[in-house]
């Protein structure tokens, strides 16, 4: 049995070991508290937890993950279980500085930490990240999608800011942190278009823009291996891929090749803000160790049933499941992320 296949056997008796763990039912009295670690105080990984991630990173022991990858609220207005997206501006920046905060410390000295976030304070946050909390920016990626939220009086909103930081400063020659370069290579036009033989033969780094044609979308939602950009669309409400129960589901495709480039076989990756789960998913399939935190009890169960759905298809063939829209954890709320009133599908998920 090669590593990949005993990861994805570990990952799915873990979540069956901690099936219901941290999640309050109709008849208990009092939540399960969340146990992400042992009785010596170190992590237990392979996990989906509920509860505060500022507290329970903080409550743990320093320099445990290799990769964290977070998409936080926004601070736009999203419906969340028991979030308030619409903070005040001070009280957003405020939450924002303590959990990258806890991310930091939890980080190991060479680990890597991506942030996804909107137009509004992706600024902010860099500051805050860079200048208050020692993290070293690699790049500020524009992730680019086609299939924007069209506005009438205002350019139509189709990408994301992707913040790559590392927790080391970089030196020229002593970097330390993870960077798998050949795992993430594509051809470059030196290859594929003027056959020059000076190019490097493992292909070229992808640009720090991810961007998005129709006509170029992988047939599964993955990035095609012969562009050097990173083409993926963000999860639309009619795609498969789509869980439904949640509101701002990030495509598998993104945090593929992000863990590919930034963690190795059996790292730890951490989520602090799990939501629909593609975080754990993509790390158990790649074969890291993973934990995904998030104080929604609804999210968390369903992350779980995702995760097991995901790890049973892959134990069985050995590979990422096909997106059939026919699985447990894909229920079609009643109302978008922002509280309007779904337009009915017919052959959709199943309305929660």
């Amino acid at each position: 049995m090669n590593r990949r296949k005993l990861a994805f056997k570990v990952g799915l008796e873990a979540l069956k070991r901690n099936r219901g763990k941290g999640v309050r039912t109709s008849r208990t009295i009092c939540a399960i508290r969340p146990n992400l670690y042992n009785r010596d105080g170190m992590p237990e990984t392979n996990q989906i937890i509920q509860g505060d991630s500022i507290q329970i990173l903080d409550e743990g022991p320093e320099a445990w993950v290799d990769l964290c990858f977070a998409d936080p609220p926004f601070n736009i207005g999203y419906l969340y279980h028991g979030y308030d997206d619409q903070k005040d501006v001070d009280e957003y920046l405020d939450f924002s500085e303590k959990w990258m905060r806890a991310v930091y410390r939890a980080l190991k000295p060479n680990g890597s930490f991506y942030l996804a976030i909107g137009d509004e304070f992706a600024a902010d946050l860099a500051v805050i990240a860079r200048r208050k909390i020692g993290f070293h920016m690699r790049n500020w990626i524009i992730w680019h999608y086609t299939f924007g939220q069209q506005t009438k009086k205002m350019f139509a909103k189709s990408h994301t800011h992707i913040l790559y930081f590392t927790k080391q400063k970089p030196v020229a020659g002593e970097e330390k942190f993870t960077f798998n370069a050949d795992a993430v290579r594509v051809a470059s036009a030196r290859q594929t278009t003027y056959g020059d033989k000076r190019a490097n033969s493992k292909g070229k780094l992808p640009d720090d823009t991810w961007f998005l044609r129709p006509q170029e979308a992988a047939p599964h939602g993955y990035f095609e291996p012969g562009f050097d950009v990173w083409n993926e669309s963000r999860v639309c409400g009619t795609f498969k891929e789509r869980e439904g129960w949640h509101g701002c589901q990030m495509p598998i495709g993104v945090l593929d090749r992000i863990i590919k480039a930034s963690s190795n076989l059996g790292d730890v990756v951490l989520d602090p803000f799990n939501g629909s789960g593609t975080t754990v998913v993509s790390a158990a399939l790649l074969g890291r160790r993973y934990v995904g935190i998030d104080q929604s009890e609804e999210y968390v169960g369903y992350a779980r049933k995702r995760l097991e759905h995901a790890l049973e298809h892959a134990k069985k063939n050995g590979a990422a499941p096909q997106i059939d829209g026919k699985r447990a954890s894909r229920v079609l709320t009643p109302t978008d992320a922002f509280g309007r009133p779904r337009v009915a599908r017919r052959g959709t998920a199943k309305t929660a």
